[in-house]
């Protein structure tokens, strides 16, 4: 029985679930008394229904965490103002990318358009708000290593951000997590542009840590794409994994009592989450 769903919005404008997808995706979650929802793509924020997905979502009892991957630099924006206090209003955790203070020229810069100093303006904002100061609005950041590294262990990494953020931009959060950068998608892309894909991946082979796969979030979780589909997670959502019994097969086809022992659809880019301090080695 899976513990929680993510849900992957879309891409906005091309690509982006519609109100009739979201319903039936409700109405599966409300059956199936999953606790755990969360909300992502490339600005969920910004898709047409996301108040309406959230409210739905907020009035299940089964429901008890609704938390929303945010990009800190559109709250900073006058269009999208409303978004810090409606996710307040309903108890919506957020996670968010905190980014590098020296952007990287050659590779990915983490958390969209949001630069370090936007990042500080918007957390404060949050703080303001409630945000990692009161109990039920938690506030948690994703910290990647930079470059081609391995990540550094969570605790060590988690109390320098604190207390970096603390001591020098009065900012207050809940926890930090430390995510390996997994090559697919434009990193891939980037890896390969500049001949690092093979030594990258041979690195997370090298860095395999089996007691890490007691914890990789698939074997607890379903990733949902914007039309309803599914996969084991977001890496294979973008690597187009989904899930088949003859034919593809959307979230509404699944019965969440069946699936404890079906077999995670795998590939190299797995090696990220089981890499020493990968997804699996900080649950």
């Amino acid at each position: 029985m899976p513990q929680s769903v993510q849900i992957n919005l879309g891409r906005v404008p091309e690509k982006t679930m519609s109100r009739e997808t979201m319903d039936r995706i409700v109405d599966w979650i409300a059956a199936s008394g999953i606790g755990t929802v969360d909300l992502t793509g490339s600005a969920p924020e910004t898709v047409g229904d996301f108040r309406h997905l959230v409210g739905r979502l907020r009035a299940l009892p089964s429901v008890r965490r609704i938390i929303v991957r945010c990009n800190l630099a559109l709250l900073l924006e006058a269009s999208w103002s409303w978004v810090a206090e409606f996710l307040a209003a309903k108890k919506v955790e957020i996670v968010a990318v905190l980014p590098s203070r020296v952007p990287e020229p050659t590779m990915i810069q983490r958390g969209g358009d949001c630069r370090f100093e936007a990042a500080v303006a918007a957390l404060r904002g949050l703080n303001r708000l409630g945000y990692g100061v009161a109990g039920d609005l938690k506030l948690n950041l994703v910290v990647y290593p930079m470059g081609l590294q391995m990540p550094r262990e969570q605790s060590k990494v988690e109390a320098e951000v604190k207390r970096d953020l603390a001591a020098n931009f009065g900012i207050v959060i809940n926890q930090v997590f430390v995510m390996p950068n997994v090559p697919v998608g434009r990193m891939a892309t980037i890896l390969r542009a500049n001949k690092k894909f093979d030594g990258y991946l041979q690195s997370l082979v090298d860095a395999f840590d089996g007691s890490a796969l007691s914890g990789v979030p698939c074997r607890e979780s379903i990733n949902v794409g914007w039309q309803g589909e599914v996969y084991d997670c977001d890496f294979n959502q973008q690597l187009e994994m989904q899930w088949r019994n003859g034919h593809p097969t959307f979230l509404w086809d699944v019965d969440p009592a069946k699936i404890a022992d079906r077999e995670v659809m795998t590939a190299e880019h797995c090696f990220a989450c089981t890499a020493r301090a990968g997804c699996g080695s900080r649950r």
